[in-house]
């Protein structure tokens, strides 16, 4: 017979459960200094059909696909990581890290799928009073 205390991990230690709760706060901290970060530092209009989305315009063609690939592959993790952040109990800002991700990627569809995250009113409440707190005018849409 197979004895149950064989299978399970390691007992729990007051170790652990410290290193667990850093790990919680370090995380939640970490993604939302970033996911602050860019928020704040967007133009107002980014999210209007007027705004020029265009990367390095003046630079060379092989330029522009590394930056263009490399942009998309950041995206990529951010929705990933936004996923994972929505579950609860993971630490962190979920649907603002997708967010994220999605003004990263290429895609068809993009800009429709970004004024629906942004048309909750939570979410465009949160990013415009972060925005406010930083002397940022609110993000203007569509």
């Amino acid at each position: 017979m197979i004895e149950l205390f064989h299978l399970l991990p390691d007992p729990i230690t007051w170790h652990r459960i410290l290193l667990g709760i850093g790990l919680f706060i370090a995380t939640f901290a970490l993604s939302l200094t970033v996911v602050s970060f860019v928020l704040v530092k967007l133009p107002p209009n980014y999210f209007q059909k007027s705004h020029k989305r265009e990367i390095l315009p003046d630079s060379q063609r092989a330029i522009r696909l590394l930056v263009v690939f490399g942009k998309n592959v950041l995206g990529v993790l951010l929705v990933v990581l936004g996923v994972l952040m929505s579950i609860p109990g993971v630490p962190g800002q979920g649907l603002l890290t997708i967010l994220l991700g999605i003004m990263l990627l290429d895609f068809p569809g993009k800009r429709k799928l970004e004024l629906k995250l942004l048309s909750r009113p939570k979410v465009l409440k949160a990013i415009n009073s972060l925005r406010h707190r930083f002397g940022k005018p609110a993000l203007m849409l569509d």
